[in-house]
């Protein structure tokens, strides 16, 4: 059914605001604005993640491993956004295109890219006119999991039962809390951070929640080329066990990753999911007028 546009016109000056405060925030503090291609022969490999197929190829599900190509290279302060894709996703807060805003900074952890993200939130929310925020919360994920799930993931971790009552029991509880910063995952959720230094059980990555709904996601950035494949051979192993297609290694990332990555922290941001939150909306449905 094709939508009323004429009722959209709100949403969309606010995500012009948005946008136009995003770059601001960026070009404000010396960041360089970078695009990467959208079809491409390897995307990154995670168990959950699926690719869409684009003649070929296939179009991107982030930014990610080009953007860290450039920090292999010396760009220490970089930011890109545009339109990303998800196969299979669909629903109240999912779309197969979204818009993603990454940012990478060499030098920095986790830890500094959580103080950016909420100056970026309050930037965005001022922009378009929301609601003013409550105070943040900082929750471990061990901290958050033992009061609403009554288990520590980090001493036992059950990879279905971490999922499952994430969604079912944490993020719900999550949704009272108002603004809460999930931090400090279970190692064996770490994507592609590292590990926690002096904590082999945790890795240094954060999920940010606006009213229960997850809008961003951080790490302080794996740069151990040797674990990296590793981990990338191991979630190759877990899609093909899962009857899921298996994307090729992007051998260019890697090899960029042996020739040296600084320190660095990264984040992504589902730009229509914040929209939607600083605006008081519940669906997508709400903010994208041709989905």
């Amino acid at each position: 059914m094709m939508k009323d546009l004429s009722v959209f016109r709100e949403v969309l000056v606010a995500r012009d605001a948005m946008m136009r405060a995003t770059r601001t925030f960026f070009y404000e503090r010396g960041y360089l604005e970078v695009d990467t291609p959208i079809r491409l022969p390897a995307p990154c490999l995670e168990e959950y993640i699926d690719a869409i197929p684009a003649a070929g190829k296939f179009l991107r599900t982030s930014p990610e491993l080009h953007m860290k190509r450039l920090v292999c290279a010396g760009y220490e302060k970089i930011f890109c956004v545009g339109p990303c894709f998800r196969h299979h996703e669909f629903g109240r807060l999912h779309n197969p295109e979204y818009t993603m805003l990454e940012w990478y900074h060499a030098g920095a952890d986790y830890m500094d890219i959580q103080t950016d993200a909420f100056q970026l939130v309050e930037a965005v929310r001022r922009a378009v006119g929301g609601a003013v925020l409550p105070k943040w919360i900082v929750l471990t994920v061990s901290a958050a999991f033992l009061e609403y799930a009554g288990w520590d993931p980090a001493e036992a971790y059950d990879a279905d039962r971490f999922d499952l009552d994430l969604l079912d029991k944490v993020e719900p509880a999550l949704k009272t809390l108002g603004c809460v910063v999930l931090k400090d995952y279970p190692a064996q959720a770490a994507a592609l951070s590292r590990k926690k230094p002096g904590h082999s059980k945790l890795a240094e990555r954060f999920e940010l929640y606006i009213n229960g709904v997850e809008i961003m996601n951080a790490y302080s950035e794996l740069t151990d080329p040797i674990e990296q494949r590793c981990r990338f051979e191991a979630c190759a192993t877990a899609r093909l066990a899962a009857e899921k297609e298996v994307y090729p290694l992007d051998e260019e990332f890697l090899t960029a990753l042996e020739a040296g990555m600084p320190e660095c922290g990264g984040i992504a941001v589902g730009m229509d999911r914040l929209l939607m939150v600083l605006l008081g909306k519940t669906s997508l449905d709400e903010i994208m007028p041709f989905r």
